[in-house]
């Protein structure tokens, strides 16, 4: 049985992402500015690096309000050239 995500969801609602991407200072700024723009807020997100250093993972929290919010975001948040994976 496949369940969609608005099926699941209740808005508003609290949304975390995670954000993996390259281990570079501006990754933080760049996913931030992406997710102001979509949920104007103030975040800051729960940074962890990878066991080699490589890569950095982003925990971000938004109140999101409904489901077409939440999709633009993962979208917008891929497209980062230093990101790699949208959870």
């Amino acid at each position: 049985m496949k369940t969609k995500l608005h099926e699941l969801l209740e808005f508003p609602c609290f949304f975390t992402y995670k954000v993996i991407g390259m281990a570079q200072v501006e990754l933080v700024s760049q996913v931030v500015q992406v997710v102001q723009q979509h949920a104007p807020g103030n975040y800051a997100p729960k940074i962890t690096p990878s066991r080699k250093g490589h890569y950095h993972s982003l925990s971000i929290t938004i109140t999101a309000t409904h489901i077409e919010q939440v999709e633009r975001l993962y979208s917008a948040l891929g497209k980062i050239d230093i990101v790699r994976i949208v959870l």
